[in-house]
């Protein structure tokens, strides 16, 4: 199939691991541009030369991360066709909801909201100038199904499907096609950073840490797929939904999520 992503300027938020590079990389793969942003950028450099990527060190938490972002894809190719808003970080927490602080609170509505709100707002009035522009936001199972270790994560990730559905309700005429896509468990560095979700679980369930994974996936989730999500599977979702075969879909949210319907 022939997605027509040759030559397209793509933005992805959050570009330098996991679904973030795994797109930024599909992305090029198919003969798209891609301004890539990050606190770390070196990994994005990689993905290729000057013509094809643009790697932007930002820090989307901030008021100005985002414009600086969409100002230096603006002045290196003069349009932004695809934006893809997958930056966001992720703690989980034994001690749940008491244990979360308000410092911690904002701290994830700062990198997992705002920075979707403050880069939408930075590409939008360029792609209604345009006539056309397509916007992904990367959101979570815990949306829905949100889980006690990270409650905060979950209340943002779902203010992320609210957020979509208005801007696709308000652009959508003026040619912006807005959707989000939700990952279920997905092998991340959220999962193997200290403190993350292996962590967790093994202290959770009393489990070996190098046992994780697959009681997780046998046990907790029971997942029909048989096994966790990969970068590059939520990756080939957003790259399809930013094409023009998927052009009819349109403020929607899509799961990708093996299956998962077990919370914790």
């Amino acid at each position: 199939m022939q997605l027509g992503l040759n030559g397209k300027v793509v933005v992805v938020t959050g570009a330098s691991s996991g679904i973030g590079l795994a797109t930024a990389k599909l992305f090029v793969e198919e003969g798209a541009v891609v301004v890539g942003a990050s606190r770390h950028p070196a990994k994005i450099r990689e993905l290729g030369g000057e013509d094809e990527v643009l790697a932007v060190e930002a820090d989307l938490s901030t008021a100005e991360g985002p414009k600086k972002l969409i100002q230096a894809a603006i002045e290196k190719f003069g349009r932004i066709d695809i934006l893809i808003n997958n930056a966001g970080i992720s703690h989980s927490r034994l001690d749940g909801f008491l244990g979360t602080t308000d410092e911690q609170w904002e701290e994830t509505y700062l990198n997992n909201l705002m920075s979707m709100v403050r880069t939408s707002r930075a590409a939008i009035p360029h792609m209604v100038e345009q006539g056309k522009g397509v916007i992904i936001s990367v959101a979570s199972e815990d949306a829905r199904q949100p889980q006690p270790m990270s409650v905060d994560y979950s209340a943002f990730k779902a203010g992320l499907l609210s957020v979509g559905k208005a801007l696709s309700m308000e652009f959508g005429a003026k040619g912006v096609r807005v959707n989000t896509v939700s990952p279920g468990p997905t092998h991340t560095n959220i999962w193997d950073q200290p403190g993350g979700m292996i962590d967790a679980i093994s202290e959770k369930f009393d489990k070996p840490k190098e046992e994780v994974i697959g009681f997780f996936v046998d046990e907790v989730r029971e997942l029909p797929v048989g096994r966790i999500g990969q970068p590059e599977d939520i990756a080939s979702m957003i790259v399809f939904l930013s094409s023009d075969r998927a052009e009819y879909a349109f403020g929607a949210e899509y799961p990708v999520n093996g299956g998962s319907f077990k919370g914790m």
